[in-house]
């Protein structure tokens, strides 16, 4: 009678959801994720330009 998807909580967490229902260790765990992938951001950033800054010492004479 009931529908087991519609209790299940998210499993990511996506930007401007709501948090209001969240306890304080949901939350300290959304934060978690968050930081995890600011970090996994910034790390293709920097691979991102590591590469681009070889391939432009390719190129100059």
């Amino acid at each position: 009678m009931f529908d087991d998807d519609a209790v299940k909580k998210p499993r990511g967490h996506e930007v401007g959801m709501l948090i209001d229902t969240m306890s304080v260790e949901e939350l300290e765990e959304r934060i978690g994720l968050l930081k995890a992938e600011i970090a996994r951001l910034e790390q293709a950033i920097a691979a991102r330009n590591k590469t681009r800054s070889e391939a432009e010492s390719l190129f100059k004479l």
